[in-house]
């Protein structure tokens, strides 16, 4: 998971200047089902290998998985040497990377399998802490803890037939609602990265060499998350995951809070020839434009700022620069402790019976986050500006806190649930 982590952020940079590269003929619409067709892909593989882990080795699915994601990469790396439709060959590749990442679903079934609810916090901790360290030197998660870990899954494996499971119902209101925060979670991280670097050079007139200040700052939270999922380590053994994960909802809540425009200084606006097509459409492929590229001529020659295009950029104070950085520091707060938390709980509620379609489902639930986070903030920032977007995401944080209030005495273990041992 590690290496798929530092593959998958190594190839995620650079796919529009590549796709212009191998074909001409490629459009902004096109590049959105380009980006939307790894999410798909693992959309779509993360209930298959979860169920397949259910009834098979488990290693079967990771192997035919890893297999897949070589063929994808080595497809993505020859794309170009096709006299045409290179476009559709990098689409396939892309789908194919995707379903290959399914397996995600099988490494936390795996480790659910694998350990007890004590170890169970400390396990994931270190599987996300691997999988931002892949990110971070990639511009996702685990590593073995133990022998002692490795004894049990092999306990797991071989005797399998012979383990009575435990007689009970999966409390299903509780599952969905932790795929519900699952989701939640991964959206609000799935826009943040996606609206910073369109938001530093609207509000600074960053140029686009200044922009690697964006790459930097969010290695910088990589670095953060992993220190955040060591503490979770210590913490959860005092307060639990559900007070941590309410916790992190809140720090989250406070720095979307802090985003928003205040005071009377307004961001310089970027003065250029308007053509009749600077208006930035809804298509997906021009959503991801606008973010990666942004609706403008090249910065390095042409005016920096807000585009004129923008309307809001006229009636909207600036965001400063320290209220942008401490809104990224308590995000590099709050999303980690939410992220592990949450898959945590999900594992301790399903008990010790397979977990591998329901991980599956808990993966899927991911994949439209990192879909849908991206879609939402574009559309909202390129149409109404930062006070919008970020009040509504205030808005949503609040409501998924809501959630958690009211199903917070029921992601408890399955253990505790059903009276085996006490919470």
């Amino acid at each position: 998971m590690f290496f798929s982590s530092v593959g998958f952020s190594i190839v995620i940079m650079s796919i529009w200047p590549y796709l212009q590269k191998i074909d001409q003929t490629a459009d902004a619409s096109f590049l959105g089902w380009v980006i939307a067709s790894f999410s798909l892909g693992q959309m779509v593989a993360s209930p298959v290998f979860g169920l397949w882990s259910n009834y098979r080795p488990r290693k079967e699915p990771l192997i035919v998985s890893i297999f897949i994601s070589v063929v994808a990469n080595c497809l993505y790396a020859y794309i170009h040497v096709p006299a045409s439709h290179n476009k559709y060959y990098m689409l396939v590749a892309r789908g194919l990377v995707g379903f290959g990442a399914g397996n995600v679903a099988v490494v936390r079934s795996y480790i659910a399998g694998a350990t007890s609810l004590q170890e169970r916090i400390s396990s994931m901790a270190n599987t996300s802490a691997c999988q931002a360290l892949g990110f971070i030197l990639g511009p996702e998660h685990r590593v073995d803890d133990s022998g002692r870990q490795c004894k049990n899954v092999n306990f797991e494996e071989a005797s399998t037939d012979e383990v009575q499971f435990p007689q009970g119902n999966i409390d299903q209101v509780a599952v969905l609602a932790t795929n519900v925060l699952f989701f939640v979670v991964l959206f609000i991280f799935a826009l943040f990265e996606t609206i910073v670097t369109p938001l530093t050079m609207d509000m600074y007139a960053w140029t686009r060499e200044q922009a690697v200040y964006d790459g930097i700052i969010l290695a910088a939270l990589g670095v953060e998350a992993i220190l955040i999922f060591m503490g979770v380590k210590l913490l959860s053994k005092k307060i639990g995951e559900r007070a941590i994960l309410l916790g992190g909802l809140i720090i989250v809540w406070v720095g979307f809070f802090i985003l928003l425009p205040w005071g009377n200084q307004f961001p310089k606006i970027q003065w250029e020839e308007l053509h009749n097509n600077s208006i930035p459409n809804t298509t997906f492929g021009e959503i991801i434009i606008t973010l990666w590229k942004s609706p403008r001529e090249d910065r390095n020659e042409g005016p920096t700022g807000c585009p004129i295009e923008q309307a809001w950029c006229f009636y909207t104070p600036m965001i400063h620069l320290a209220q942008f950085l401490t809104t990224a520091i308590l995000i590099g707060v709050g999303y980690p402790s939410c992220n592990v938390t949450s898959y945590t709980l999900y594992s301790k509620i399903l008990g010790p019976k397979p977990q591998g379609v329901y991980m599956g489902w808990l993966t899927a639930s991911g994949s439209a986050a990192r879909i849908l986070g991206p879609v939402f903030i574009s559309q909202v920032y390129t149409s109404w500006g930062p006070r919008w977007a970020f009040s509504l995401v205030c808005g949503i944080v609040v409501l998924t806190i809501m959630l958690l209030g009211v199903v917070y005495r029921r992601l408890v273990p399955f253990s505790v649930r059903h009276g085996r041992i006490q919470e």
